[in-house]
């Protein structure tokens, strides 16, 4: 069904140049030459029927426009206004996204990252601007994830990638859960108060404060997200949980030799409790021996691995993209994002964007259709295409 996108564009009930500084934005389709995963024509058919009929779920992306000037970033993350890519989300196939929201500060200065105030500042101005357009909506409850491909539209599941911001707060899982966020990481790649991140080389475990995190994240119907936790602590907030988890993006140790990716213990223990690895494909992270040019062949070769050691019922995609320069981002902000010492291993040969993983308009129907030509049977194809992913939320969420 066509996304009922009526040409929206973010904040444009404010006037430019007086309620806000203008900026011009990166194109969110169209940026640079991106190929679609070439299909026979049998194939092709098949593709628009599962894509027609099966919901799909991208796990992890970050839909927001950044500027075509990267130079301008910093300037245009310190006004604390996101703009939604509503023109590329409508060219998308895609019915849920999980919506990381990224606290603007935490780009700006690594030592005032991910602080509670600016938290909650980027909820409410980002679901400020979602509230005044009809294409996206916020997925609270089960039965909003249900609505969104029959209606055309599109639901974000609103996710924070660490609980870093509740600091020694268990309650404010609860403020978080009331302002709409329904899937949380427990580390980004620095440790906090309530376990070890992925960049640690020392990996202490889940802290007592985790566990009674984990606990009311339980209770509240909160999903669990381990992509940037260490490994010991994952390990514990899987066994401590209970019910499943997900590592929304990331993708197999066992192909490429870096912190990013996780190793086969993590892999099986999460997918033994019930729970999904979501594959990811943000430049230079699910690269292979046999693909050390990141491409649609690596990050696929992440998806057949692990449904191949864990079965296809605990795969997903979490393609982790964006409207703007991926890679320009990371020069951009490495020491904030902490992505050179996770990046550690195997040299690879850099590209400028992961062809056919570049945007959110393209990434899942790209997924989809390497799927239909390998060989992959639509029942299985549906799975991690979406309906593994939505298996996890019927199970963890409130009713």
């Amino acid at each position: 069904m066509k996304k009922a996108y009526r040409g929206y564009k973010s904040f444009q009930y404010l006037e430019e140049g007086t309620d806000y500084r203008p900026f011009k934005f990166a194109p969110e389709i169209g940026r640079v030459p991106s190929s679609p995963y070439p299909l026979s024509k049998d194939e092709e058919r098949r593709v628009t029927a599962i894509l027609e009929r099966e919901p799909i779920v991208s796990m992890h992306d970050h839909t927001a426009i950044f500027p075509e000037d990267l130079g301008e970033a910093f300037d245009q993350r310190r006004q604390g206004r996101d703009w939604t890519g509503y023109a590329g989300l409508a060219a998308s196939d895609v019915d849920v996204f999980f919506e990381n929201f990224m606290d603007g500060t935490a780009l700006i200065s690594s030592n005032r990252g991910w602080k509670w105030d600016d938290i909650v500042f980027d909820l409410g101005m980002r679901f400020s601007d979602i509230a005044h357009q009809d294409l996206v909506y916020r997925a609270e409850r089960l039965a909003d994830l249900e609505r969104a491909k029959p209606e055309g539209r599109i639901a974000f599941v609103a996710c924070l990638e660490a609980a870093t911001p509740i600091e020694n707060e268990v309650d404010r899982v609860d403020v978080l859960y009331g302002l709409g966020v329904r899937v949380m990481g427990i580390t980004y790649s620095e440790s906090n108060a309530l376990g070890s991140g992925l960049r640690e080389r020392t990996d202490g475990g889940l802290t007592d404060l985790g566990r009674s995190v984990v606990r009311r994240m339980n209770k509240l119907g909160m999903t669990i997200d381990l992509a940037h936790v260490g490994d010991r602590t994952s390990l514990d907030v899987i066994a401590a949980s209970e019910k499943p988890t997900l590592i929304t993006h990331a993708g197999a140790r066992s192909l490429w030799d870096t912190r990013r990716m996780k190793p086969d213990e993590v892999i099986k223990a999460c997918a033994a409790k019930g729970g999904v690895i979501g594959i990811e494909a943000a430049p230079h992270t699910t690269l292979t021996k046999a693909h050390s040019k990141h491409s649609l062949e690596s990050v696929m070769e992440h998806v057949a691995y692990c449904a191949k050691l864990v079965g296809v019922d605990h795969v997903g995609l979490g393609p982790d993209t964006l409207f703007g320069d991926h890679v320009g981002l990371h020069k951009a902000f490495a020491a904030q994002l902490s992505i050179a010492s996770v990046s550690e291993g195997p040299s690879f040969e850099r590209v400028a964007y992961v062809n056919g993983f570049e945007n959110p308009s393209e990434a899942m129907r790209n997924a989809v259709r390497w799927l239909v030509h390998h060989g992959y049977s639509d029942g299985d194809i549906a799975k991690i295409a979406g309906g593994n992913a939505l298996r996890v939320l019927k199970e963890t969420w409130a009713t």
